[in-house]
């Protein structure tokens, strides 16, 4: 699973108080976003993207962590019982389009786990059921009348007529209707509805919206859709026979056998899976897609897009079968399932989700190759990729376990980045992954490995996605390269299609390592929070001593082997050492004083350090220390020094050469806030950087720089930015012209309206909702019905901005238009900000009621929240 969670700016009303702090954390359980500009591609959450830089290596803060001294004990939480073995799963369905319903018969095989039962318990959640039966192999019903059920619209409790044993097997078919819209509404921050199945512009009457029919079955909302025993810790093989308009593709878990052309114009897919895997894991795609074939080996590697997107779609996941190599080569397991496909779907739930050879994933994905100038989506296939071993192959058998998927999918991210991008690449994914946990960790400290929580949605965190990565990563570092990957060799080898919990794992790297490693496991899986160090050092006498103290949380002290650097006349010498208590010394005997102490030199503890340097240190390590993460704290330190002296002046302007785009990035960033003694020497730099640099995000944070710095003087330099191919660069270069007040921005502005890339079509949208042309409404309604959700969420803020100061006319139709789409189909972040832009038009006479009607009909509880908090009586 992944997702996104960025802020949104909220407009305080004129006579309502807004509590902006719980507006942010409504919206991020809802996934709102507000900016898209190199969109994450991670499944995890990210708590603040707007943390300070310098949070992960110079400063050490009290956390704002929540008393739970006296709070109520959470209830323990077993795996399920296994009381039935699933063994087979055969659905036969086809929908109704107009009321959103699945009309299916589900064939069941199952026998007892072990103790001889009589009944049997499915999960099967708001259904119509039309019969229940056993059936005999040749397909007759077993008994002569259906079997008798108590269903209470969650739990289908079924009475076999026979007791059966262990060594028997039963086959139960259930002919049955879904209904999920007629669920109550759930939900959580990693996936923002569970009504399991989902029907995008079911009428057809959306402009612009495909239709389509996807599922989502994590945590247990497959039940939504066909019956089931919906636990992490079942397996079964699978068959599925879809039936649709011919129109239509399909997708499902497995290998398609075949298509079958029916008399009335529908057409059957059979989808069939034939090795074992979890329920959840179960998914269906129906829509107009087109597909690209790629190949990996002797396998078949597919692409689903919207047709619009085909020419795109090997720019896009065309990496796919080097990365099936890659970690195929480092598990020493090949590739578990017999195809892989993946899809592209509107309105997704989640960032993505990798069901069994068939992961889903958002509409963000469909990027045309301009965009892919700027950012990749690299790192969420990475990561639903090697879900397929990790969470797929082997499942975890309880929720509390879920690290064991999504530490590693987590950690895939980091592995590819390496691999195909170099290291610099990998340590700055890792650098944000740990900021994400430390920003969760201000207000939240839990184990990774959780047995008690309030709900199972709430282990989708930044604790069991970024946190659980970085602590693989300090298990690989500890026991060694050759190690870590035998160990997880055997994991996997081990516990193949088969529920784990996170002692397998430890039993696999003791097995391999000889080691007892219960303490690194107590320590990172089961215990909360994580290290907070100050470091000292000194030089006296030939001997340097380093003083370490942990000023942790709880009274709690972290056992921490690291390794410390420590450079003289141009040479790092290496040194280890094991932290194992509170205050800690250690002493080096030196033939003189250091130039440079790097505490953690592998830039690998998942923590804070706090360790004072010199300003001539500090630019020592700048220029010396291999780590992307140990020039980055120089730059970050920096970037948050009101006053710089000389030598870190010298430095910051040699990071505008720096070998890796993000350093180079933050040094414009400092530069651009700052009044430079160089400033003419800074400006040339920067228009350098500006015209030539490789990366784009680098030239348009160039470009906005040179505004900040003397806008008019490079009027010439933002227009040729506007004849780039990057969207990051035209975006950048049409807001620092638009800065410039040319007195052709309205005649340029024209040239952009069509585009759909939130880089360039937000700032239209500003610049309309200040400048107020008569064209300005017609564009905003078009774009608002064709742009992808993430653009849809920046233009309807902009929209709101627009109708405030529009004629009444425009307000009126605005009106209608915000109406429509917090009525309709749209995805709860999009219902939001539709209602916030409604709310700003408060001196219409109708809008007061319209609001308080809204927020009645909401059935969404979470969703209300925030109307209240928008619209308060």
């Amino acid at each position: 699973m992944s997702e996104n969670i960025l802020l949104l700016k909220t407009k305080k009303l004129k006579t309502k108080a807004i509590n902006l702090q719980g507006i942010v954390w409504l919206m991020a359980v809802l996934g709102v976003t507000c900016s898209f500009v190199g969109c994450k591609s991670s499944k995890k959450v990210v708590a603040n993207q707007q943390m300070k830089q310098t949070t992960d290596s110079s400063i050490v803060s009290l956390p704002k962590v929540k008393d739970t001294v006296n709070a109520k004990p959470l209830s323990y939480r077993p795996a399920t019982p296994r009381t039935h073995d699933l063994l087979h799963t055969k659905l036969e369905v086809r929908f109704d389009w107009q009321k959103r319903h699945l009309l299916g018969k589900a064939t069941l095989i199952l026998r007892p786990y072990f103790y001889p039962q009589d009944s049997v318990v499915l999960d099967a959640k708001g259904f119509d059921l039309h019969s229940v039966k056993i059936i005999t192999s040749n397909g007759q019903q077993e008994f002569e009348e259906d079997l008798k059920y108590q269903y209470d619209q969650r739990k289908l409790t079924v009475r076999l007529g026979a007791t059966y044993t262990r060594r028997q097997t039963y086959t139960l078919e259930i002919a049955y209707t879904a209904k999920p819209y007629d669920l109550p509404k759930g939900g959580s921050k990693a996936i923002t509805a569970d009504i399991g199945l989902y029907f995008i512009n079911a009428d057809g009457n959306t402009p612009y919206l495909p239709q389509q029919i996807w599922t989502q079955g994590e945590t247990e909302a497959n039940s939504c859709w066909f019956p089931t025993i919906d636990s992490p810790n079942e397996r079964c093989t699978q068959e599925m026979y879809i039936t649709v308009a011919n129109k239509f593709k399909t997708l499902s878990n497995g290998e398609l056998v075949y298509s079958r052309e029916n008399a009335n114009g529908t057409r059957t897919d059979y989808w069939r899976m034939e090795q074992p895997h979890a329920p959840y894991l179960f998914m269906m795609a129906v829509g107009d897609f087109a597909v690209y074939k790629d190949q990996w080996q002797d396998k078949k590697v597919h692409y689903y897009v919207e047709k619009p997107y085909l020419k795109y779609a090997k720019s896009i996941f065309g990496r796919t079968p080097e990365m099936l190599s890659f970690f195929s080569k480092k598990l020493h397991y090949p590739f578990p399932w017999n195809k892989y496909a993946q899809v592209v779907v509107r309105k997704f739930v989640s960032g993505a989700m990798e069901n069994t050879t068939a992961s889903v994933f958002n509409e963000g994905l469909q990027i045309d190759d301009r965009a892919l100038l700027d950012a990749h989506w690299d790192g969420i296939i990475a990561h639903e990729l090697f879900h397929q071993w990790f969470g797929n192959l082997v499942t975890c058998e309880s929720w509390s376990n879920l690290p064991l998927n999504e530490a590693f999918a987590n950690y895939g991210e980091y592995l590819w980045a390496a691999h195909k991008y170099g290291n610099d690449e990998a340590a700055y994914l890792a650098q944000q992954e740990l900021r994400g946990y430390l920003a969760e960790a201000e207000t939240k400290q839990v184990p990774l490995i959780r047995y008690r929580y309030k709900h199972r949605e709430d282990m989708f965190d930044a604790h069991s996605y970024n946190k659980g990565g970085r602590v693989l990563h300090m298990l690989r570092k500890y026991v060694g390269e050759q190690a870590f990957w035998r160990a997880l060799n055997v994991y996997l080898t081990q516990n193949k299609y088969k529920a784990v919990e996170v002692h397998h794992l430890r039993l696999a790297f003791e097995q391999v390592t000889g080691q007892d490693l219960q303490w690194f496991f107590n320590q990172w899986f089961f215990r909360a929070g994580h290290p907070k160090v100050r470091v000292q050092h000194q030089f006296d006498s030939g001997i340097l001593t380093l003083h370490t103290k942990q000023i942790n949380d709880s009274l709690a002290v972290f056992r921490l082997p690291l390794k410390i650097a420590i450079w003289r006349n141009g040479k790092r010498q290496l040194h280890t050492i094991d932290i194992t208590q509170a205050t800690q010394t250690f002493k080096f005997k030196l033939a003189q004083a250091p130039d440079l102490v790097v505490f953690d030199a592998e830039q690998q503890l998942l923590g804070l350090i706090a360790h004072s340097k010199t300003d001539a240190a500090m630019a020592y390590q700048y220029t010396h220390e291999p780590t992307y993460k140990a020039r980055m704290e120089v730059i970050d330190k920096i970037y948050n020094k009101e006053q710089l002296s000389p030598v870190l002046e010298k430095t910051l302007l040699t990071a505008l050469k720096d070998k890796f785009w993000a350093i180079r990035q933050r040094a414009i960033e400092k530069l651009a806030n700052d009044v430079h003694p160089q400033k003419t020497l800074v400006k040339n730099l920067l228009e350098k950087l500006a015209m030539n640099d490789p990366k784009t995000l680098v030239r348009a944070s160039a470009i906005r720089a040179l505004a900040t710095l003397d806008k008019n003087q490079y009027q010439s330099l933002f227009a040729k930015g506007l004849m780039a191919k990057s969207y990051a660069v035209v975006g950048a270069s049409l807001e620092a012209y638009i800065q410039t007040n040319a007195p052709d921005i309205s005649e340029k502005i024209v040239k952009f309206e069509h585009y759909k890339a939130l880089e360039v079509a937000s700032v239209v949208a500003n610049y309309y909702a200040n400048t107020q042309p008569p064209k300005a409404y017609q564009w905003f309604e078009q774009k608002l019905w064709q742009t992808s959700l993430f653009t849809q969420h920046q233009l309807l803020q902009s929209f709101g901005l627009y109708l405030m100061n529009s004629t009444t006319t425009n307000k009126k139709k605005g009106i209608d238009l915000l109406t429509r789409f917090i009525r309709g189909q749209a995805s709860d972040s999009v219902k939001f900000l539709a209602y916030q832009s409604l709310s700003y038009l408060t001196d219409m006479p109708e809008v007061e009621d319209l609001l308080r009607k809204l927020k009645k009909e909401e059935v969404n509880p979470e969703l209300k929240k925030m109307y209240e908090l928008v619209f308060q009586e």
